[in-house]
């Protein structure tokens, strides 16, 4: 009996051990990097739907059996496997990939794009790249990182403009910058500064409202293929921007990021410090500041410091006795003041079962290097999810933004731009003497510059610390952008997704002008009013299904209705009655106000559809299409249909030759159409301006001098591009190419009609351009060793602009400043710069006549916009928790026209008007001898100031064109990362110190005294071509991270 029973109590507990080890138990444990804990990590057990994310603190537990392998995973980091035992607790220790395969970027519409099987090519940064080293503007933070982006800063100022380009200008006259999308909102991205070559202030883009810190990923879709489900509005590519949000199932986290620059000019000009104001050589006579060399604003004056003595604006400081004739080298340099970029935010972030949020908070205050000149940007978002039910759950993205400045500086040729007076300057002024202008006595009476502060020169220019602290150009801005969306699983196969998105901003912009100012004298005041507001709602409907072990299918369809609304309100009152009140209602008496009032809409209804075809997971095939209806145009043309299809082979998967050399290989390529184009609001019928002109006080309707065009349609571009990516040892070695051929037709051009028909030019579909080229990514791991890690990531592109046709036109001027027009002409690229230049020689030497160059009076082109290829260099060191980076780009090919060079040269400021001060120039070149008619060499002498004037005024162009290349030092990180056992008795988690510098120093450059990377604005009409511009400034600065 007994026997019986052990036998028995031995197989109950055999039975016991057997359903221990079938049944499920917790699995918990701690995920970090080697240092420090990491949150958000995915776990799941392999081969099915069940997991779970580490919290805040890197922990996470899970229910799994034993057999059951917990698979890891994190974005940048390799995957890793562990397999259930006996053990509770599994801690794991993930370490960084070079670029992970697997990544997933999750695009607009939801559209879920893996690097792996991707079929056109897009390229992402994250948040570290953003907000270390951090610009005011994002855009900036692109240069050299992202290949076949061309980025433009327009100069160092506070609430500068950037420019950004993908592969290539392709409207000849509508903006070829890319469409910006945040979270699935596209953003307005437009520049409503007025600034230009003839002056005016440059104002922020739309992109500078973002918070860098709020920023999760930007993902750049630079062609067709990539962009074309934005149909009508992606022609120039899209820029996705993906902000941070909170994860479900974690504990409150609090992030907080503090970063301050100093800024000082990267680069001036080389004044020469030997000749003062004046255009006697021998003497200097200042009377008033208006009679005599005071009335001169040139330094063609007697030599500096020698020991003489004149009597000069100052000299009231001595009862009107001589003073001495003294340079002072550093009073340009003394006249900028460092400025400071102040950047402090903070965000909670976490989630229950259900719920995930983010709640964030940021400011932004920029003083500039110009005086009395500032920007700021104070910023709220909060996002949120909720899962209702296993199968419905609901969305909130809110950001809203307030910027601002209470002046924004001028610039190009106005002389309200202080560089500008610096050109035009003796250089024997000591522009500090002017700093305290409230104790200076007042320029004299029948002045132009009556009644306000002494200046040195009061005939072109008043006293620039007073224009600054007085000729305010102030702007206000609120700007809420937002969507709140659902998204429900009606089964395993199908799910409906919505959302609605809101970009909706106000904005009033005031300038006002003083009495005695040399732009008005009788003083001005203006305010611009404007609203804009975009709504998006959309539907989706998603499929996705595994025909069999072989195929797997998904399919989305879906429509969206863009609501647009702007408003512009513009009154100015030119001139006022009373000094120093400032509002429309001072009108001078007599004067008549300048009043634009506007309102438009324009709607957008579409439906798309996007698949992708799988085979065994390396073979994929991707499609879209999407058909606009826009209202802008007529009934009958109005809608338009933009498909696209793209491939990829993974090879190394379909052929089976992965290999310890051989990590990875992938071929792709695809076709597309986009749309895009300057298709504005009421542009089918003539519709009617308001004007006082010439009629006095008597306001009159008048039509526009360009015929409205029914018939006209938007732009299409239709692209090519065939890529690859092949890594090497393990993703050591990586390498991404594409090619890519983009043409445009039925460019929209204003093509000139008879005069006879009341109007000058009419729109017409007639122009069409090409860009095609190659674009390089080269990653390397160097070294991988322990605790120190090497890595290079270098990028080059290379793109042929064509203006192909332009209907028959010869040319189009695109811009242009003084004699110098910017240009599309017909089988060159884009942006061409023509102008007069040199007559010459059949040899090409440079013909004189009584010593001075001779002007060929034909325009020619004398250089175009384009780079021939841009590229640049990053270099990351790891060692323990030290991390060192630098980012070089460059920017070679392409020309600038530089009034700087003319107008410093011709006025005797520049240190190359030195050259024949006491001997005189020969020109070298050759003159025409008078008995044979033959060229002989030139040996006539004329004076310095004679030879500049000629060979460097506004009337000869080609002499101020230059090759605009550039090699930069763009940024440099220093970066601390505080172990975790210094801080685990803290309430810190994560605490960064990172050493930061951008643009630091230009490496090559082949133009004189100014950074090449300038422009007037972000306009297609202001690029290639400065003067006066505002330096760009090189930041030096400190970064804390902290979590808690």
């Amino acid at each position: 009996m007994k026997t019986k029973f052990n036998g028995i109590l031995t197989l109950l507990l055999a039975f016991v051990v057997q359903l221990t080890f079938a049944q499920s138990k917790t699995i918990s444990g701690t995920v970090s990097d080697g240092s420090d804990s990491l949150p958000g990590v995915s776990v799941i057990i392999k081969g099915t739907q069940t997991g779970t994310e580490s919290d805040f603190d890197g922990n996470y537990s899970i229910t799994a059996n034993a057999g059951d392998v917990l698979q890891y995973s994190f974005v940048g980091m390799g995957t890793i496997e562990k397999t259930v035992g006996a053990a509770n607790t599994i801690n794991v220790t993930m370490t960084a990939e070079a670029e992970s395969l697997a990544e997933v970027v999750i695009s607009g519409f939801n559209r879920k794009i893996e690097k792996r099987s991707s079929t056109f090519a897009v390229q992402s940064l994250n948040n570290e790249d953003l907000s270390v080293a951090r610009e005011a503007n994002i855009a900036n933070s692109l240069s050299g990182k992202i290949s076949g982006v061309q980025v433009t800063a327009s100069s160092g100022s506070v609430g500068a403009s950037s420019r950004i380009i993908l592969r290539g200008a392709s409207s000849i006259t509508g903006n070829n910058q890319p469409l910006y999308v945040v979270d699935g909102v596209p953003l307005d991205n437009t520049n409503y500064g007025n600034a230009g070559s003839g002056g005016g202030r440059d104002m922020p883009n739309g992109v500078a409202d973002i918070n860098p810190d709020d920023i999760e990923a930007i993902n750049v879709l630079k062609g067709p293929a990539a962009a074309a489900l934005y149909g009508v509005r992606a022609s120039n590519g899209v820029i996705e921007i993906t902000t941070k949000k909170g994860k479900q199932g974690t504990n409150l986290g609090i992030s907080f990021n503090s970063n301050v620059q100093f800024d000082n000019p990267l680069i001036l000009n080389d004044y020469q410090n030997s000749y003062g104001q004046g255009s006697n050589p021998y003497t200097f006579e200042w009377i008033d500041g208006t009679n005599g060399d005071g009335g001169v604003d040139e330094s063609w004056g007697p030599p500096l410091d020698v020991g003489l003595e004149f009597v000069q604006w100052d000299s009231y400081r001595v009862g009107g006795a001589p003073l001495p004739w003294v340079s002072h080298p550093n009073n340009i340099k003394d006249f900028f003041a460092t400025g400071v970029q102040l950047s402090n935010s903070i965000s909670f972030s976490g989630g229950t079962e259900d719920l995930a949020y983010r709640l964030s908070m940021g400011k932004f205050d920029q003083t500039g290097m110009v005086p009395f000149t500032d920007y700021n940007r104070f910023t709220v978002g909060g996002s949120s999810s909720y899962t209702i039910s296993d199968k419905f759950t609901t969305s909130l993205n809110l950001n809203y933004t307030k910027s601002g400045s209470d002046n924004l500086p001028y610039v190009g040729y106005d002389n309200e731009n202080p560089v500008q007076q610096f050109i035009w300057s003796g250089r024997q002024v000591d522009f500090n003497a002017l700093r305290d202008w409230r104790n200076l006595p007042l320029s004299p009476v029948g002045t132009a510059a009556e009644g306000t502060p002494l200046n040195w020169n009061t005939v072109f220019q008043n006293n620039p610390f007073w224009v600054l602290e007085t000729n305010l150009r102030d702007f206000k801005k609120d700007r809420i952008v937002g969507n709140v969306g659902m998204n429900y699983e009606i089964n395993e196969h199908f799910t409906l997704s919505g959302k609605v998105g809101l970009d909706h901003w106000n904005s009033i912009a005031t300038q006002r002008r003083a009495f005695g100012s040399n732009n008005g004298p009788n003083g001005s005041y203006s305010e611009t009013i404007r609203s804009y507001s975009e709504r998006n709602a959309e539907l989706l409907l998603g499929y996705t299904t595994d025909i069999n072990e072989d195929f797997s299918f998904d399919l989305s369809v879906g429509g969206n209705q863009m609501k647009r609304d702007t408003k512009l309100n513009f009154l100015s009152a030119p001139q006022l009655q009373l000094p120093g009140l400032y509002n429309t209602n001072n009108l001078r008496a007599g004067s008549t106000y300048v009043a634009v009032n506007t309102s438009n809409e324009r709607r957008i209804n579409s439906v798309y559809g996007f698949g992708k075809l799988s085979y065994k997971n390396y073979l994929f095939l991707e499609f879209t299409g999407r058909n606009d209806w826009l209202s802008v145009l007529p009934v009958d043309n109005n809608n338009f249909f933009y498909p696209s299809v793209t491939a990829s082979a993974v090879v190394t998967d379909m052929l089976g030759t992965e290999s310890d050399i051989l990590s990875f290989l992938k071929l792709r390529g695809g076709w597309a159409e986009v749309g895009g184009g300057p298709l504005a609001p009421y542009s089918l019928q003539p519709t009617y301006g308001l004007s006082t002109t010439p009629f006095g006080t008597t306001t009159v309707g008048f039509l526009p001098n360009t015929l409205n065009n029914p018939n006209i349609k938007p732009e299409t571009t239709t692209g090519t591009e065939f890529g690859i990516d092949v890594r090497f040892f393990d993703s050591r070695l990586r390498i991404n190419a594409t090619y890519y051929d983009q043409t445009t037709v039925d460019a929209i051009i204003a093509a000139q009609v008879s005069a006879a028909s009341g109007y000058t030019s009419t729109f017409r579909n007639i122009g069409e351009t090409n860009n095609k080229g190659y674009e390089i990514q080269l990653g390397a791991t160097v070294v991988d060793k322990g605790d120190f890690k090497f890595d290079v990531d270098l990028n080059f592109a290379a793109n042929e602009n064509t203006v192909v046709s332009l209907g028959g036109l010869e040319s189009l001027v695109l811009g242009g400043q003084w004699s110098m027009t910017l240009e599309a002409r017909e089988g060159m690229p884009y942006g061409v710069i023509v102008g007069s230049s040199f007559r010459r020689a059949p040899d090409g030497q440079i013909i004189y006549e009584d010593g001075l160059p001779a002007i060929d009076g034909g325009q020619k082109v004398l250089g175009d916009i384009a780079p021939d290829w841009t590229g640049g260099a990053n270099f990351t060191f790891k060692y323990k928790n030290f991390t060192l980076g630098a980012l070089i780009d460059a920017k070679i090919g392409g020309d600038i026209h530089s009034m700087t060079t003319s107008w410093g040269r011709y006025a005797g400021v520049l240190e190359e008007t030195l050259i024949g001060r006491e001997t005189g120039i020969v020109g070298d070149g050759v003159m025409v001898d008078p008995l044979t008619g033959a060229f002989v060499p030139n040996n006539v002498v004329r004076t310095a100031e004679d030879y500049n004037k000629r060979a460097y005024s506004n009337s000869i162009v080609e002499s101020a064109v230059f090759d605009a290349s550039y090699v930069k030092l763009r940024q440099v990180t220093f970066g601390y990362k505080l172990p975790s056992q210094l801080i685990e008795k803290t309430m810190f988690k994560d605490i960064n110190v990172s050493l930061v510098g951008r643009n630091l120093a230009i490496l090559y450059k082949n133009l004189p005294h100014i950074d090449p990377e300038t422009a007037f604005s972000d306009g297609n009409g202001e690029q290639g071509q400065e003067f006066g511009q505002l330096p760009s400034a090189r930041s030096i600065g400190l970064n804390i991270s902290l979590k808690l």
